[in-house]
Formats: structure tokens, sequence, C-alpha cells
């Protein structure tokens, strides 16, 4: 695969996300980072589909362009701000036998409405069409920050459809220092927020009343279940993942994996990282092997009446 050079650097990080939001904004762009300007079409490419529910909005994402469908097609339900550009990395990296779409959720990036969706079980409703898949295919179902528990939502809403369900950095409602700071600005200057930084403000803060849908939905899920998380994360902390994990009663036990070292934003590291943290929460496919069924001992001269010979003196 040939790639051309990226061009530009996006930021990363919290404070470089927001300044990130407020250039696009003073420049009229809806993405943050243009992929255009950094992977050909036939690496990365923009896509859109319509909103499910009967909500009538156009949903924008990014996917990986596969002329096969791939036996596994991962589905990213972004955080908040939501923007797909910023998987633009791990998208393009991303082996021939995987595909993978990234959306901006309703409300940001390219996607519509224009206002916030506050409600997270109307969030999961508008998504329902990124879980089709191809005759054969199998969904991994990634949620990452504010989208995981969006993502509990849309497994427990479409039985069958998700064969194993991610949740990467999960927020649960309890921001981390940096993010407190950040919402507690944000809430005080809100008006003056470009759109995808006065949605995350007003998701992340009113995401409390609504959690209790998502343990529900874990709960009811037999599917497995696997929490990805940074020991530094500063935005949702760890502590809070782990709880969550340990609280909610689930039909089999979720996989909690620490990430030395990692932060909120684990698709900022190396992409090979991420792409081999994800592969790991496929399930192994078991061998299949035929059996011949064992048969009881039977005693022929009994079947037939026969009974045991006679002796005679």
């Amino acid at each position: 695969m040939t790639m051309t050079a990226i061009s530009r650097k996006r930021p990363k990080g919290v404070l470089a996300m927001g300044w990130a939001s407020i250039e696009s904004a003073a420049r009229g762009r809806t993405e943050h980072a243009p992929t255009s300007a950094s992977y050909p079409d036939t690496v990365v490419r923009r896509t859109s589909f319509l909103a499910g529910g009967g909500l009538g909005w156009r949903i924008a994402a990014l996917e990986t362009p596969r002329a096969t469908p791939a036996p596994w097609k991962i589905v990213v339900i972004t955080g908040a701000p939501s923007w797909a550009e910023y998987w633009a990395e791990t998208l393009a990296e991303l082996p021939q036998d995987r595909e993978m779409i990234v959306v901006d959720r309703p409300g940001y990036g390219a996607s519509q409405p224009l206002e916030p969706v506050r409600d997270i079980r109307v969030q999961a409703q508008a998504l329902a069409p990124l879980l089709q898949a191809a005759r054969g295919q199998k969904i991994m179902l990634v949620g990452q920050s504010y989208g995981a528990a969006i993502a509990s939502l849309m497994a427990e809403a479409n039985p069958g459809k998700v064969e194993s369900l991610v949740l990467l950095s999960g927020f649960f409602s309890e921001p981390g220092a940096t993010a407190r700071w950040l919402l507690d600005m944000g809430g005080k200057a809100l008006k003056l927020l470009p759109r995808d930084l006065r949605h995350a403000v007003i998701e992340c803060t009113g995401q409390r009343p609504q959690l209790a849908y998502a343990k529900r939905a874990l709960a009811k899920l037999s599917i497995p279940i696997h929490m990805i998380h940074g020991d530094k994360d500063d935005f949702a902390p760890i502590e809070v993942a782990e709880r969550l994990a340990a609280e909610t009663v689930t039909r089999r036990p979720i996989d909690f994996v620490r990430t030395a070292g990692g932060n909120h934003f684990l698709n900022d590291g190396p992409a090979e990282q991420l792409i081999a943290a994800l592969e790991a929460c496929i399930p192994a496919r078991q061998p299949w092997t035929f059996r011949w069924p064992k048969l009881p001992a039977i005693s022929l001269p009994g079947v037939f009446g026969l009974g045991a010979p006679s002796q005679t003196a």
C-alpha cells in the first residue's frame, strides 16, 4: 500500500483539541485535520449514512475501503468532541483483513443536527445503521470515552449483531482533574464556545442521570465485554472504570486491560499498538473437529436372547 506523506500533523491532547475546534470554526471547516490532505481515498475515505429511528439526520463517518468485505468490521463510536478525523492514522494502518468505520456522532463534525443530542438513547438509535454487516461478517463495537455508554446501549438494543464490545477510555460521568477544569471553564463560557466544544460540555455535564441506562444494558449482554484504559488518564479516571467493571453484574466477567502509561487518548499513540489491543478483543476461533459418537458396549449373545453357553460336567 502506498500512502502520501502526511502534510499536517494533527494536534494531540485535550487543550490542543480545543484549539483545533476554535481554529476550524474560525475557518468555517467541519473537519479538524482533513484526511484528504493526508491519505488517498483508497486508504481512508469520507462517507455518510441516514440516521436510524427515522430521525432524518445525515451522519458523517470515515471508513476503510475494501474490495471485498473483511471478516471483521470494527465500528468506533467516538467521544466528546466526536471527531472521526482523530482516528485517521489508525484507519490507514489497519490490515486488509479488517475494516473500520469511525463516526462523527450526531451534533459533531460533519454530522447533523446542528443542536446537541443530549439523550444517549437517541444517539444509540441514530447510530444503529453502523451495525449492518455483510454476509458472514462479524462486528466489533468500540465505544471511546463518552461513546462507551452509547456503544453499550447499541449492543444491547441490537442482539445478534455485535460479537465483541470494547469500552476504550470509557467516560462514566466522573471527570478527572483535567476534564473537571475544562468542563468548569467551558460551562462559564458556554455561549462563546464553538459548536463542537459547546456540545461536548453539554454532553459530559449531563451524562450522570443517564448512566443507569448503560449499566442495565451491560448487565444484559452475553457477548464478551472488554475495557481498555490508560492508568494515566486524567480525563476519565481509571478507578471509575474499574469500579464500574467490579460493581456491574454481567453474564460473563468483564475483561479489564490496564494500559501502563496510557492517557485518555489511546488513539494518539502508535497505531499498531492500538490495533494490537483491539485485535486481542476478537474472540478466538475454536477449531472444529468431527468426533464419532461413543456407542455403549453391547453383548451380542444378550441382544439375541441366547444367554451364556451352558457348562456341562
